[in-house]
This record gives C-alpha cells, sequence and structure tokens, in this order.
C-alpha cells in the first residue's frame, strides 16, 4: 500500500512537470515568435483546458496504478499535485522572463491588455468617467511583478481545485472488497 501512494505521488508529480513543460514552453514559445498573443483570451482557454486533460490524465493514471480504484482523496490530491507543479513551473517561466530577463515586456503587454480593456468598454457602451477610472486602476497595477505573478497564482490554483474535486468525485471508485 506505501508503494502504491509512493507510485501515485511520482506519477503526479511525473504529470506536473510535463504540464509545467508544455505551459512554460507554450509561454516562452510566445513570447518569442508574437508576445500580443499573450493578450488573447482564447490563448487561455486552451492552456485552461489542457491543464485540466493533464490533471483529469493523472488522475486517471492514479487510478490503474491502485488496480482501478480510487478515493475521493487520492484522486484529488493526484490532480492537485500535478496542477500545482505544472503551475508553479509556468509562474517560475514568467517571472524569468517578466521580471528577470525582460522587464519590458511586461510595460509592453500591460499598455496592450489597457487599449483591449479601453476598446472592450467603448464598446459595451461605457461612460467615459468609468472608463478613464478603470485604466486609471489597470495602470497603477504591474500584472507581471513578482507578487502579482505569486498572487495570480494561488488564484489559479483555487480556480482548478474546484474543477479537481469535481474531477475527483466523478473519478473515484471504492474498491467493493474494501466494504
Amino acid at each position: 500500500m506505501e508503494q502504491e501512494k509512493i507510485s501515485l505521488k511520482k506519477s503526479s508529480v511525473n504529470y506536473g512537470l510535463t504540464l509545467g513543460a508544455i505551459l512554460g514552453v507554450t509561454t516562452t514559445l510566445i513570447y518569442v515568435v508574437s508576445i500580443e498573443m499573450l493578450t488573447k483570451w482564447w490563448l487561455g482557454v486552451i492552456l485552461f483546458f489542457i491543464a485540466i486533460a493533464v490533471g483529469i490524465v493523472s488522475v486517471a493514471k492514479s487510478k490503474d496504478i491502485l488496480g482501478g480504484f480510487i478515493s475521493f482523496k487520492e484522486a484529488f490530491t493526484s490532480y492537485f499535485i500535478t496542477i500545482a507543479i505544472g503551475l508553479l513551473i509556468n509562474v517560475i517561466v514568467g517571472i524569468l522572463i517578466f521580471v528577470v530577463i525582460d522587464p519590458d515586456a511586461a510595460v509592453f503587454l500591460q499598455e496592450q491588455i489597457i487599449e483591449i480593456a479601453r476598446s472592450m468598454m467603448e464598446s459595451f457602451g461605457a461612460p467615459e468617467e468609468e472608463i478613464n477610472k478603470a485604466i486609471a486602476e489597470m495602470e497603477s497595477t504591474n500584472n507581471y511583478s513578482l507578487g502579482s505573478q505569486i498572487q495570480a497564482y494561488v488564484t489559479q490554483l483555487a480556480i482548478y481545485s474546484i474543477f479537481g474535486l469535481l474531477i475527483a468525485l466523478i473519478m473515484k471508485k471504492k474498491d467493493p472488497s474494501l466494504e
């Protein structure tokens, strides 16, 4: 039983490293090829679903390791380890790129995000006063600072954990011989 728990955690860590590599390489390639793509909402959606998919695969593999049966706790733990490691690697890549290597890229992205927000608010017919207020607030925040990226990591972990709870609930399967 102890060996199975070690294998389960090792498998989850490996999937986390895989997820981190996927997210980190994607972020790096987009940074190099077309930094403007990092402002596209659909990229975030795609990466979100990739992370969820890798989390599900991790839980399925853990279930296989445990002989086809997995408790809610084991399923959630497998998912959470995978997501936490994968997102952490991506945050480290983001910090290296936008804080250490190229802080000007962070400024550029912040400006792009502000312009996108302004045009969206204008297209929705928001009053100019509200637009200016929102833009001033955005300008006072650096989304790519070390603190902001760590805060975003914690927020993402919370959001992904909600999905992890649902996935664990769906994928759990009791061993009838233990009842």
